[in-house]
């Protein structure tokens, strides 16, 4: 959880983003705004652009016209962290380890109590000794969030990190990051609306090519918010009604 004494968390602005894939125009002239200090979730059909704006903020893709900057204008990528798909633990190295893999690829020395007091707090306290191998799926992931964390950056992006859990861990691991990434500014590409409802304080559809996103959805209350909220349930409905290309949705 974020420090509240610690300079606040930046807002991200991306301002006529253009990028084409291969003949197609992926985004033209694409404007887009993360608030800072919260989660902001984007949701949209397979093969829309979601991953590639996400390696946009992150600067790991440049796009062919446009301007991605923070509020305080400091640099992104030395104050993000990034959280993917797989969960890229280094098969030789013990859950600890891969856990302070940032402070190694550094050249830092790790903070060890802080990864142990990170590790319990994820429910993975124990296994600090054992190869990724030897884990569940659901445990691999908790490392791989532990991992995330343990850079402490203001920026965090996540794509679709928990999309390969059965429906019980995904669930936990959805109210742990809610609660971990507090007062972060966060990014989070998912294709699970209910996922974004929970632990989203803005959420947003991409559709069409070239993509736009449509205008925030924002649930009341704090996230994580709980499953059998029946408000999230119809709200999940409005969202895939959105996302199979109804133009009648309301909030």
């Amino acid at each position: 959880m974020a420090d509240p004494t610690s300079t606040p968390p930046p807002g991200i602005d991306l301002r006529d983003i253009t990028l084409g894939y291969g003949d197609a125009p992926l985004f033209a002239g694409l404007d887009f705004h993360l608030a800072p200090g919260q989660c902001t979730c984007l949701l949209g059909p397979s093969g829309v652009g979601k991953s590639t704006l996400l390696r946009v903020i992150a600067g790991l893709s440049s796009p062919d016209r446009g301007d991605v900057h923070c509020s305080d204008r400091q640099s992104i990528k030395d104050r993000a962290a990034w959280m993917g798909q797989s969960d890229g633990l280094l098969p030789w190295l013990s859950v600890e380890d891969n856990v302070c893999l940032g402070a190694r690829f550094r050249g830092e020395p790790p903070d060890r109590e802080r990864a142990e007091r990170l590790m319990k707090d994820l429910d993975i306290g124990a296994l600090g000794h054992r190869l990724p191998a030897t884990l569940s799926g659901g445990q691999r992931q908790r490392v791989a969030l532990a991992r995330t964390l343990m850079e402490d950056r203001p920026i965090v992006l996540m794509d679709e990190p928990f999309s390969a859990l059965d429906a019980i861990t995904r669930a936990r691991m959805q109210a742990l990051a809610a609660h971990s990434l507090t007062g972060k500014t966060v990014l989070l590409v998912t294709h699970d609306p209910l996922e974004a409802l929970r632990i989203g304080h803005h959420i947003h559809v991409m559709i069409g090519m070239p993509a736009i996103i449509e205008p925030a959805l924002r649930p009341d209350g704090a996230p994580p918010r709980a499953l059998d909220n029946r408000r999230l349930l119809d709200l999940q409905a409005t969202l895939l009604k959105r996302l199979a290309g109804s133009k009648d949705w309301t909030a």
